[in-house]
């Protein structure tokens, strides 16, 4: 079974990023959106993604407009807002899909490896996957999760 380090996705500038460069940190992945109740958790998830980055931890942005049409925006509207409304540092990729026939292998691999309390399928935005140094999801939160109530988590795995 391939683990997260084995996908590639397409950056906000459209280049293809392997995840590869990511090996041996600690992840969180989430399915962002910039006009959702949950947005203004990008404000805690910078604040990890600051405090954690050198002992090698990182939070990777994945923009979905499959909840409620909330990420209307092409590409460069969701950099414009994610750096000026919440000085965004860490990494950020292309609009994707997170269900159904179009969704990211990368998110159909996170979803297969930690189902949610429904079912595999992703609710909303903000859902949140944590994955250890190896590449393997160990944890899956709800978009009612707040990044700050996963720091003991994330803290454990570096």
């Amino acid at each position: 079974m391939p683990g997260v380090y084995d996908f590639t996705a397409q950056s906000l500038v459209g280049d293809e990023v392997p995840l590869k460069r990511f090996e041996g940190q600690v992840l969180l992945i989430v399915n962002t959106a910039s006009a959702c109740g949950f947005t203004p958790q990008y404000k805690g998830l910078e604040q990890l993604h600051r405090d954690f980055a050198p002992r090698g931890f990182a939070v990777l942005g994945f923009p979905c407009n499959q909840f409620g049409g909330q990420e209307p925006g092409d590409a460069k509207q969701i950099e414009t807002f994610c750096t000026s409304k919440y000085d965004v540092t860490f990494p950020m990729f292309a609009k994707i899909d997170v269900n159904g026939s179009q969704a990211h292998p990368l998110f159909n691999h996170l979803k297969s490896a930690k189902s949610g309390l429904l079912g595999p399928s992703i609710k909303w935005n903000f859902t949140k996957f944590l994955v250890d140094r190896s590449g393997k999801a160990i944890g899956r939160y709800a978009p009612t999760a707040t990044p700050e109530g996963l720091r003991k988590e994330i803290e454990a795995l570096l």
